[in-house]
């Protein structure tokens, strides 16, 4: 896929853990609370050492906002709809097991061409309401994985750590990913 994102660098942050990530079930568009283990994670982003200003976005899912305040407690940051987690349609709320193929399309969920599209528009709109800083989102796997195809990665991509810094750093020909360590 050709690379549909705007050439500048950004950073995206999976959510701390969750009940459901602790667990193994698909959430999605569940709404489920950070765990105890999650809201460290979040904490310990403020020892993230920036090297440029940053403009901070999140999903409207609980989860992602409640790690913006917990990890940037002194940063504000804007709620973008579009960042959210795809609808697993009937699977919500099952094993993630039983989680179908990402390129299906789950009865009564989100397509995954569809969330591409979405996650591409979020981030289009992300970076340019970020101005000049560097555009920090803390959103979800799926949109991180979603944005792994935009920047003409593969689409078997493993799932991202929770709460750990992910660089896609604009080389000026193409978005190269740079994991923070842990």
């Amino acid at each position: 896929m050709t690379n549909r994102l705007p050439q500048r660098s950004l950073c995206l942050i999976r959510h701390g853990e969750t009940s459901a990530n602790r667990d193994g079930i698909i959430a999605g568009r569940l709404d489920v609370p950070l765990t105890d283990t999650g809201r460290r994670q979040a904490r310990d982003l403020r020892l993230v050492t920036w090297d440029t200003p940053i403009a901070v976005f999140s999903s409207p899912m609980a989860r992602a906002q409640e790690t913006c305040r917990l990890g940037f407690p002194d940063q504000a940051f804007l709620v973008n709809a579009d960042l959210r987690e795809r609808d697993w349609g009937v699977f919500e709320g099952r094993p993630l097991s039983e989680q179908p193929p990402r390129d299906s399309h789950p009865p009564q969920g989100e397509r995954w061409p569809d969330m591409i599209d979405r996650v591409a528009t979020a981030i289009a709109t992300c970076c340019a309401e970020a101005g000049e800083r560097l555009p920090v989102i803390v959103c979800h796997s799926g949109v991180i994985r979603a944005l792994r195809i935009l920047s003409g990665q593969g689409s078997h991509s493993p799932r991202p750590a929770n709460a750990i810094p992910i660089h896609f750093t604009w080389t000026g020909t193409a978005h190269q990913e740079i994991q923070h360590a842990s």
